[in-house]
């Protein structure tokens, strides 16, 4: 049976709810907009929609607005949200189960190729327990052909000075960093 609940907007899904909180293992019902994940958020103001009105709008089971949105892909997971919040909602968890959700179903993201940087990223972990930014950069600008003009004097900067090194350096055990990306695409399967 599909539950239903009555908004000013009238009936909306509550199953859309029920799925990202399975997916991100965070209990969105215990957020009651205090607002603290929104005010420590250092990438809030660049969203379209606050941390806080992500979690509310879920609750409303707003899918469709809430998988379209700039704000999934703009997290960082810095995990500030996530130790001001007085009943531990990490948002970060969620917004990367927002975006595994967005790309499952072939949700355009508005910012060109940002699921394409996302996805450098990944991969960049998958391969070596950590990201690498040198290699994470180049496999993004391959797939997406975009060469970030912008970004490569201040890259070229910071690769001088020895803050991008060269080749990407391991962790120790990439063996349970496999078992953990597999554990998740049997979950994701399920």
């Amino acid at each position: 049976m599909k539950l239903e609940t009555v908004t000013g907007k009238g009936k909306v899904s509550v199953s859309f709810l029920e799925e990202v909180m399975r997916k991100s293992g965070e209990n969105l019902n215990l957020c009651y907009q205090c607002l603290k994940c929104t005010v420590g958020c250092p990438t809030a103001p660049y969203m379209d929609i606050r941390p806080n009105n992500i979690i509310r709008m879920i609750q409303m089971g707003m899918k469709k607005e809430v998988l379209g949105s700039s704000a999934i892909w703009f997290c960082v997971y810095c995990q500030t949200c996530g130790t001001r919040c007085p009943n531990e909602i990490h948002i970060g968890v969620l917004m990367d189960a927002l975006r595994e959700m967005a790309i499952e179903e072939g949700v355009p993201a508005k910012e060109k190729n940002i699921h394409l940087f996302h996805e450098a990223f990944i991969q960049s972990v998958r391969r070596g327990g950590r990201a690498h930014e040198v290699t994470m950069l180049m496999e993004y600008m391959l797939r997406s052909k975009d060469m970030m003009k912008g970004s490569l004097i201040p890259g070229m900067k910071l690769f001088l000075k020895g803050k991008f090194p060269l080749l990407p350096s391991f962790i120790k055990e990439r063996g349970e960093i496999k078992r953990i990306f597999e554990k998740c695409q049997t979950k994701i399967k399920e």
